[in-house]
């Protein structure tokens, strides 16, 4: 059986029987792969009961139905679970926590966002990390609490990484 590269999609060949089983299979994993939305992070057991369209990430080790399908998008259907392997750079939404899970060297990747830059109405308000701020010192006049304050902005900084 002829399959498309990316997700295995069954293809149609001439003259084959049963074309609306291949047609169908096709479509069950288009509507899984169209906008993925998955119930939670990677699971080691399938849930008991879900309805037909839910999507489940599978861990890796897990049991049951998921044996073997280690980071698979999993989706329940009337005709039980079909698994989908996911391609690199491939993203679902996690309706538990509403972060995008990116399929990164072979493994979900939840919680970070990947940019040269954050626009926020047209305005640029984060770019690459910036050189270090050295703490005030010396002056003829020492203001202790200012120096306090200063150095907590520049921990804060540094701490969330827009300074060296």
């Amino acid at each position: 059986m002829d399959q498309t590269a990316r997700f295995a999609l069954p293809q149609l060949s001439p003259g084959q029987a049963q074309k609306e089983w291949f047609h169908n299979e096709a479509l069950q994993r288009i509507d899984a792969l169209l906008c993925p939305v998955v119930e939670g992070p990677p699971l080691a057991l399938p849930p008991g009961g879900p309805l037909p369209g839910a999507c489940y990430l599978v861990a890796a080790g897990a049991s049951g139905s998921g044996a073997g399908q280690d980071g698979a998008l999993a989706v329940f259907s009337d005709g039980g679970w079909r698994f989908v392997n996911p391609i690199e750079g491939f993203r679902v939404l996690d309706r538990a926590s509403w972060q995008m899970l990116v399929r990164r060297s072979g493994a979900w990747e939840a919680g970070i966002v990947r940019a040269q830059e954050v626009q926020i109405n047209g305005s640029t308000v984060l770019r690459d990390r910036q050189a270090a701020v050295p703490e005030p010192t010396g002056g003829a006049v020492i203001d202790a609490p200012c120096r306090a304050a200063v150095a907590s902005i520049l921990a804060a900084l540094k701490t969330h990484g827009l300074i060296a």
